[in-house]
């Protein structure tokens, strides 16, 4: 089946404050783990990372990486069934994920502690820790249950130059539900509220889902990038002509209030 055949179950749109602990689980088969030492290593030479106050070993660890303190701590047991069996029914991107990870036996926690930088440079510093593990390891994929996502080994890595070159890796931060429907297409963000940001709703559009999916995409990557705040009864678009009005108001396919894209 293809990328846009799946659509998104609705999810509970909690608040969210800004640097609060950020959370992410990579998962193991086989009794297989990371190897701290190489860990540090990947994060030294491959990102060039300063890395300072560390403390710990395989089973667990803590350490600053350029100043920001991240945890790290093996648990030699899987993620609760219930926990990934209703993630890996809407993972579209990751449509074996149900089969692939039925018998993985631990995982690890991988923890950055609030601090003073901004979301982004945070979420930077996870994935860079995120993808040392996975390189150095033989880890299967990444569960982040608070954006409701799973990702694939294969496809976290693929997003290596982008988090380089600095930019915004948004599959890997933000889930972006689909609801195909015959009243027509909508699609949702599940993660801004990460950023301090109202989620985005497009609903029932005539769009394609891939054009849709393109424009959110878009519009997520920058409003996270510029840290841009949309207002109720404001428009945006691409040139001086579109005008794409936005409306604040209770979301249909995720709770509290979100903002509303007339497309």
């Amino acid at each position: 089946m293809g990328l846009f055949s799946f659509f998104k179950k609705e999810k509970t749109n909690l608040e969210k404050n800004e640097n609060s602990i950020l959370l992410a689980m990579p998962m193991f088969n086989n009794g297989e783990r990371y190897n701290i030492n190489d860990v540090i290593e990947k994060l030294k030479t491959f990102w060039n990372l300063t890395i300072s106050d560390f403390t710990g070993d395989d089973n667990s660890a803590i350490f600053k990486i350029d100043g920001e303190m991240v945890a790290l701590a093996y648990m030699p047991a899987p993620i609760p069934s219930e926990d990934i069996e209703g993630t890996a029914q809407y993972a579209y991107n990751w449509q074996t994920a149900a089969e692939d990870l039925k018998n993985h036996n631990g995982h690890a926690i991988v923890s950055i502690m609030s601090s003073q930088k901004n979301q982004k440079e945070r979420f930077t510093i996870l994935s860079k820790l995120l993808c040392s593990i996975l390189s150095t390891s033989n880890a299967i994929g990444i569960y982040q249950g608070s954006q409701s996502l799973l990702i694939s080994k294969s496809q976290y890595l693929e997003n290596i130059d982008e988090i380089k070159q600095q930019g915004i890796p948004l599959a890997l931060w933000i889930y972006i539900g689909i609801r195909p429907s015959e009243k027509g297409n909508s699609i949702y963000t599940y993660g801004l509220t990460e950023f301090a940001k109202q989620e985005m709703e497009v609903i029932n559009s005539k769009l394609h889902i891939e054009e849709l999916y393109d424009f959110i995409s878009n519009i997520s990557t920058y409003v996270i990038n510029s840290n841009v705040i949309f207002k109720n009864g404001e428009t945006l678009g691409y040139t001086e002509n579109q005008k794409i009005k936005i409306t604040s108001s209770k979301g249909q396919f995720i709770e509290g209030q979100t903002l509303k894209l007339e497309m």
